[in-house]
Parts: structure tokens; sequence; C-alpha cells
């Protein structure tokens, strides 16, 4: 039986991070995912002036409660869209001159609701091209506090780059929520606070932050669940059983309910402690299912739909198009030039049985696009990736840990 070991997750890294380095104290990050994203998060801490120290099982993060420890600094974000849309608001508690940018596909993300709520709570914030879009500059003057109205309706980010904001502000927060997706990825989020000693409450759909700051602690980063979703694919696409062990019954991660997808399509799953294991059946079923709050998995069920015995529908999808890539319309495409029958619209994708033809995948540089095909792949011969090396911004391994893991499950 396969026992496939994962690298940490990429959401809880990032936060863990920024929380490491707004505690009082130096905080030790177990196992903390080593990726092009995560290194870029590291990098801009270090240009702040943040000390980072890393060997390959931990970090160490020298926390300064009151901001970055240089006047001025210039920030590259990379292609992270966490480090984009955390570091600047971790900036902003501060006091100096700071400036972010981020690559090109980084610079088309949106960043405009986060925006609008900083400087609803004074922040100097000047984006310098496209409103709404990085680069921008924050001139930082530390944050007061008080009450601010988001719309996280296209990235719960936002809404946890404001909690993770609200205990370094003189007063606290009070963020009152008018729309949210991938709600998950908060409860990750208030989770690891409490981790580090503050309590977030909710009072409908507002959220309270108190101040007085987060407390340094030693933090293990558990295995990355969206990352986990294709290797469990792969066992419910070949009959095989993979097991992941440090995600359980306790995990943190939203995306784990992937595996329940793969349940009802027929797959057995056994969710432990501290293991989740899932065993192909031989059989698997078409079903029409909501990914509104395991979204950066749809890639992964749309290129295992063709091989179901019936049509796929995965609804209510619409905040993928403003990932990396339009992730909607990139596995529409795949699959089409794979010969499978395709339908789409604003916010859903369904997508017909067939036996898929080999094809070259276009991935638009989308790391979550080359390893969702790479289980196609697997029933597929003929299959190449236009980018195979754009995996490195979470997992940069995959492509030989994938090809082990076939030897196991296909002989």
């Amino acid at each position: 039986m396969p026992l496939v070991a994962i690298p940490g997750s990429k959401s809880i890294t990032a936060r863990a991070l920024f929380l490491a380095a707004a505690a009082d104290g130096v905080t030790t990050l177990q196992r903390p995912l080593r990726s092009d994203d995560t290194e870029g998060f590291a990098e801009g801490l270090a240009r702040l002036g943040y000390r980072v120290g890393r060997t390959p099982d931990a970090w160490q993060v020298d926390g300064r409660p009151q901001g970055p420890a240089v006047a001025e600094a210039d920030v590259y974000c990379r292609d992270g869209a966490t480090t984009a849309r955390f570091l600047p608001t971790l900036a902003a508690a501060g006091h100096g001159t700071y400036r972010f940018d981020a690559s090109p596909q980084m610079r088309r993300r949106p960043l405009l609701p986060l925006t609008r709520a900083l400087r609803d709570l004074g922040v100097d914030l000047r984006h310098e091209e496209a409103e709404g879009h990085h680069p921008l500059t924050v001139t930082a003057n530390g944050v007061q506090g008080g009450a601010v109205t988001l719309d996280a309706g296209q990235s719960s980010q936002y809404l946890t780059a404001l909690l993770l904001l609200g205990p370094l502000t003189r007063t606290g927060l009070r963020i009152t929520v008018t729309d949210l997706v991938s709600a998950p990825y908060v409860e990750i989020t208030i989770a690891m606070m409490r981790s580090f000693g503050v309590e977030v409450t909710r009072e409908g759909t507002t959220y309270v932050v108190p101040p007085g700051g987060y407390r340094a602690t030693t933090y293990a980063i558990e295995p990355d669940a969206s990352t986990s979703s294709y290797f469990f694919a792969a066992a419910a696409l070949t009959g095989g059983e993979v097991t992941v062990p440090g995600l359980g019954e306790g995990a943190l991660q939203g995306d784990l309910g992937f595996v329940e997808v793969l349940r009802r399509m027929g797959a057995r799953v056994d969710i432990g402690a501290d293991r989740t294991t899932v065993r192909g059946t031989g059989e698997l079923r078409g079903l029409t299912v909501n990914m509104r709050d395991i979204s950066d998995t749809m890639p992964t069920l749309a290129a295992l739909a063709p091989f179901a015995s019936g049509p796929v529908r995965i609804e209510d999808v619409a905040n993928t198009r403003v990932k990396e890539c339009d992730r909607l319309e990139a596995c529409a495409e795949n699959l089409r030039r794979l010969g499978i029958g395709v339908a789409t619209g604003p916010d859903w994708i369904e997508i017909r049985p067939g036996t898929p033809e080999g094809t070259d995948i276009k991935t638009y540089g989308d790391h979550r696009i080359a390893m969702s095909f790479a289980v196609t792949a697997l029933r597929t011969p003929g299959i190449s990736f236009d980018d195979p090396g754009c995996v490195r911004k979470t997992f940069p391994g995959f492509h030989e840990a994938f090809a082990e893991l076939r030897k196991d499950l296909t002989g």
C-alpha cells in the first residue's frame, strides 16, 4: 500500500509565516512547504527586515509585533497570491514606505476589495498602474482598527489578510462580510490564530478580532490537502490504494473534503485520526457536486471525470476563473483537446464520459492544471505538458513522486 509523503500545506505555511513574523518571540515552524510560493513569502519577510532562519525541516522566525525592521523596502511577490495579499497587510501595521510588485500572472489577479478595506481603515495604499492590482506602495503608520465591511466573494484571502491584521491594530477589528467564497480557508486562519494566542469571535456575518498581538509558538505544518487530491484521485482511477499520513480527522484544511466526492463516485475512503486512505473499487460514477468550498480541487475532478460512467457536473466555482489562470476554461479546453465532450457556464462545467486521446496539455503556467491532468495521464498514453516545471509553485518534486506512485499503482 503506497504511503505518500505530501509536502506541507501552502495555505498553512503562508499563514504561519505571517503569524510568526507578527508574534512576540521566536517561532519554529516544523515541516514547512519549500516551494516557489513559500520561498517567495520568506524572502519577502527578509526584505522587510524580519529574521528568517531556514533548515531543511524547520524555519525559525524572529517576530516583530511592531512591524518591519526597515523603514523602506521593495518586495517582489513572485506568483504567490498569499504573499501578494498578506505581506502588504502586514507591512501596513508598521511604520515606513513599502513597495510591492509581482509576476505578470499575479499582476493580473485582483486585489481591490482588500485595497478598499485597508483604505477604509486609514491605510495609505497606492496602486501604481491598474487600480486594484500590483504594483502598489503602502506608506505605513500603524493601523488604528475599528469597523470595516468586506466583499470576499472573489477570494477568502481578503478576509484572512484582515483577520491576521486585527491583533496588530490598536483597538482591534470588526469585519462585516457581505459575501464569502472558500469559507473553510477562513476556518484554517481562525484555528491558526488561536494557536498563536488570539481568539476570533463571530456575530452573524461580523468577525470580531481583539487587539493585543500574538504569542510565539512551535507550529507543525500539516500536509497539503489540495496536493493530496491528485494522489487520492489516482487511487480511485486505477483501483489502487493510497494513504496520506498526517491528514486525518483533525485536519484544518477543507480540501480534504475532496475524498467525500471520491466516496460518492464509488471509491472506498477511510479517514483515521492522523491519516486518510482512498482505495479504488473499479467503479467511478458520475455526479453533480457543488465545489464552492473546495474549488482548488475542481481541476482534479475535471481531469478524472472522463472515466466516470455518467456525466460529472461541477457547480458554484466562478472563483476558479480568477486563480493562476481561468481554471474553468483551462480544464474545458484541455478536455476538448483530449476529445472529451464539455459544456460550461459562468460558474459550472459539465463533462461527459469518454476515452481521452493523448495530447499536449496547455498548463497556462498553472501548477494545479499540470498536476490534475497528470491523473488523466495514468490511463491515457501520449499526454505531455507544455510547461511541466510550473509545479514548482507548490510541489517541485511532483512529477518524480507521481511517477513512483504510477509504478506502485499500475505495476
